[in-house]
């Protein structure tokens, strides 16, 4: 069954209607304000057509981990007023997301207005999925509208349970679109180029797995090449290495020769003695003793950018080293300069990439910024999304 989207619900007319939005609200606060409005904005193109055919919304979203119970310091408050200069109109704030004083929020909600509820894990049930918080939550609406890829992996009430008990719903504009690039990348034109980056092969695993196989090329940075180097026997000095992950390397690379593919590792490296800011650094080819590699060096670099000049899809996650020191952020820097200038159908996902591309001015030229970390990452291994799933059903 297709998944209805924002145009179609649209089509049907809202106005006058109680739409219940999740939203993924879920950004970093200092002080009592917001510190980056990323995902606030990702959700305002929705909300915006929303209100201007005169739904009566009410916004819902996680922040943080507050484990099942109110946390003040994780209150979405400070949210409302961001999200109302974005929105450039009113929004008014409910200090519950069920019960009374919910439904009466959204009761006095005018057409084309909008309520933004209470963070959603304050409450047990959310993250259980269980089926009274879902219900609770569905009562005084008529309409549900998931705009929140970044949770469609986890089957909680927000993304899931409420689908039982509102007849009507939809996808978000952000919800499609992120559906339409990463299905690109699972169905891509060829060459399909994928840059991983990151900490730990644990991490990534099951999409390296996925992957080795399935892109024409798999480019491997971040503390996780080290990895890969150590179970090809080459030096690694005092780099991060996961030693019980050294068999699960060995059987990405073998996945990756067996299919045809290209696997890409580092041939240069920026290293130091210590993970610090502003320590001496020096370029080598082979990881002396006691010096850690925390950065590609120059030469992989160019080498990747090659590759993505030469793709017509690609798909990057994760940073190329220590991106948050300066010594150790070229590499991630220059794959965020080759995402930019290549001609290729470009999606980056994962923080650090965002922050790269961002940070550079270019993340008008990347042709979709996924929102999603974890979910972007299980939808191009083709696992089923349980909250895109039930937008199905």
């Amino acid at each position: 069954m297709a998944i209805v989207g924002l145009s179609e619900l649209l089509a049907r007319g809202v106005r006058g209607r109680r739409v219940l939005v999740r939203a993924d609200l879920n950004v970093p606060l200092a002080d009592g304000e917001v510190r980056d409005d990323t995902r606030i904005r990702a959700s305002v193109p929705t909300l915006r057509r929303l209100l201007a055919s005169g739904a009566r919304v009410a916004v819902v979203s996680h922040l943080g981990r507050p484990k099942g119970a109110p946390r003040p310091e994780l209150s979405l408050r400070p949210v409302a007023p961001r999200l109302a200069e974005l929105l450039g109109s009113g929004v008014s704030f409910c200090e519950a997301c069920i019960g009374p004083e919910a439904g009466d929020a959204i009761d006095r909600l005018g057409d084309g207005e909008l309520v933004l509820l209470e963070n959603l894990r304050f409450h047990a049930g959310e993250e259980q999925n269980d089926p009274d918080f879902a219900k609770a939550l569905s009562e005084s609406v008529d309409v549900f509208v998931n705009d929140a890829f970044g949770t469609a992996h986890r089957a909680h009430a927000s993304t899931v349970g409420v689908t039982n008990y509102i007849a009507e719903t939809a996808a978000g504009d952000l919800l499609e679109s992120e559906i339409e690039h990463l299905r690109a990348v699972r169905e891509p034109v060829r060459p399909l180029m994928v840059v991983l980056g990151g900490a730990k092969v644990s991490d990534k695993l099951a999409v390296l797995e996925a992957l080795a196989p399935h892109a024409d090329v798999l480019a491997i940075g971040g503390a996780m090449s080290y990895s890969f180097m150590a179970a090809k026997g080459e030096p690694t000095g005092t780099s991060l290495i996961e030693s019980d992950r050294i068999e699960d390397a060995r059987r990405v690379m073998s996945a990756a020769e067996e299919s045809g593919r290209k696997l890409l590792l580092p041939t240069d490296h920026v290293v130091a003695d210590r993970l610090e800011a502003g320590v001496p650094t020096q370029v080598v080819r082979e990881i002396p003793a006691g010096s850690m590699g925390l950065d590609i060096g120059p030469e992989t670099a160019e080498r990747y950018a090659g590759e993505i000049a030469s793709a017509r899809t690609f798909f990057w996650n994760g940073p190329m080293g220590v991106f948050e020191i300066p010594e150790f952020a070229e590499g991630t820097r220059r794959v965020a300069r080759a995402a930019a200038e290549t001609a290729a159908m470009t999606v980056v996902g994962g923080g650090d990439s965002l922050a790269a591309v961002n940070q550079m001015g270019v993340g008008d030229r990347i042709t979709h910024l996924s929102t999603g970390g974890g979910a972007s990452l299980e939808y191009v291994q083709g696992l089923e999304l349980p909250g895109i799933a039930a937008l199905e059903r």
